[in-house]
Order: structure tokens, then sequence, then C-alpha cells
């Protein structure tokens, strides 16, 4: 109680007093105590994402009339974000704080699907990228960028010699990237509606050892076009229609005016342009 007076600027009895008055609100202790301090209820932990909402809105409105400076600021961005995200973009993220915000810092770490929103609403997130959310109706979001597939395979594979047909696709083994145990991703959902299917000897969920052993074996990886860029890979046209791999920025409606979301987002949405313009030299060569 006296910490939390301290940091509030008032006194214990006026702490305790708001919480006797919460109490006899929700009928609940809301706070209790234990060995290691106080901690909250139930009711208390059921009302702290929309608490966080509304904190971040008050903040949000006085930042609303305030500039962001980004040479000055030192703030903090979360950013979720996949290992593909963070391996494209995060380089390039640096190095352009370096010149333009020295100060500013980035947090970058995954988070599933099903907690993403709500760390958007609670202002524990500042940004997401990821493929389109279903339920998404409490988010603002903008698609980044739509990366073609193709066929990556080590340096030497006898599949070089000659364009990849469907039959040596199929024919060959694969490995499979998915942060899904189960569940079709969009080059075996495009294989099902033809009625194929291929042999994935290997699913894995990060990015980074799919090239690894793709790049040390004799597997197959369907990639993203602007990743294999990135590893001594050889790449051939996929032989089959599969949709591009779409990412989309994702950020809560109540931070669409806040100058330093605005700032990352601009950011963020010039660095993944950038991927896009590659990926369109990399169609014509």
């Amino acid at each position: 109680m006296t910490k939390v007076a301290v940091l509030l600027n008032i006194t214990q009895p006026a702490v305790s007093n708001a919480l006797s008055r919460l109490r006899k609100m929700f009928n609940d202790p809301l706070f209790v105590r234990t060995p290691n301090g106080m901690k909250p209820t139930p009711v208390a932990d059921s009302m702290i994402a929309d608490v966080r909402q509304a904190l971040l809105l008050l903040s949000n409105s006085m930042a609303g009339a305030q500039q962001f400076e980004p040479r000055r600021s030192e703030k903090v961005f979360s950013i979720g974000m996949t290992d593909l995200s963070q391996v494209l973009v995060l380089p390039k993220l640096l190095g352009k704080l370096a010149h333009l915000a020295p100060g500013v810092s980035i947090n970058s770490y995954y988070v599933e699907r099903e907690r993403a929103t709500d760390e958007l609403k609670a202002g524990t997130m500042d940004l997401l990228i990821d493929a389109l959310l279903v339920n998404a109706k409490a988010l603002e979001h903008q698609q980044l960028a739509a990366f073609p597939y193709v066929v990556a395979m080590g340096e030497g594979h006898n599949l070089m010699q000659r364009p990849v047909s469907q039959y040596d696709y199929l024919a060959a083994r694969h490995v499979h990237v998915s942060s899904r145990r189960r569940g079709r991703g969009q080059v075996d959902s495009a294989l099902h509606a033809i009625g194929q299917q291929r042999q994935v000897a290997l699913k894995v969920d990060n990015y980074l050892i799919a090239a690894q052993v793709a790049s040390q074996t004799d597997m197959l990886w369907t990639a993203p076009a602007p990743l294999t860029r990135l590893f001594a890979l050889q790449t051939q046209p996929l032989p089959i229609d599969v949709a591009p791999l779409p990412l989309h920025l994702f950020w809560s409606k109540s931070s669409t005016s806040d100058p330093a979301n605005r700032w990352m987002r601009e950011l963020l949405i010039g660095l993944f342009a950038d991927l896009e313009s590659g990926n369109k030299h990399f169609d014509d060569v």
C-alpha cells in the first residue's frame, strides 16, 4: 500500500480508502495477502485488460497533442513478429533507428494469435506483424506485403539441372514450416485442391531451421522468395499455383492517432515496400 501511495503521489490512507470503496463496489476483496505480497483475485485479474485499455486511451488522448521526436525519444516498442518477419526486417529496422532514433529500442517476440488481440488492446504490445486475423474487429490493419513462393534447394541439387515439374515436386521430400501442430498450410491446401499430396519429411516451426535443412539435405523447401535470398540456396519456380504469403500490420484502434505508433507504422510500411520491390526484381530475373 505504501509503495502504491508513493507511485500515485497520495497518502497511504487514501489508497486504503479507495481500495475499500472498490471492494464494496465489486463485492470482492480484489487483492489478498500472500507470502509474496498482495496478489490480485480472479475478479481483479478479469478487469486488468479493460483497465489497461482505459488508461491507454487516456494516455493516447494526452499524447495526441504532443509531438513525437524520434531523435530524443527513448521509447521501447513492443512488436509481435514471427521469425520470418524478424529475419526479413529487423536488421534493416535497426539500421534505420540508428540514424533516425538512436534512443529507441525494440522488443520483438512471437505471440500466439489467440493472445495477440488482447495484448494489442491492453497496450502491452504496440504492433503485430502476421497473416490476416479472422477476428480483429478491435484492431486496425494494413497489408505490408504478399511474398510469392519459390522452390528452394541446396547447391548442387539434381533438380537445378532442369525446371522443376509437378512430378519432380511430388516425388521429392519436403521440409515444411508451420506454427500449428495440425492443419494444412497454403501449399498443401493448394495441392489438396488438385487432388495431390507431397511428402513432408520434416515439419518445423522455424524458418531458419528449414533453410539449414534445405541447404544440407536433398529436401525441397517451398519458401517466401525474399527469405531464400538471405541464404546459400538455389531456387526454381513453383510448379503449382499457390497464392502469395500475405503479411499484415496490426495495431489497436486506440493507437491510430498516437504519434509514436504512427511513426513506427510508417517506418515498417516503408521497409516492407522495399522488400516488395526486391520481389519484383527477383521475378524479372
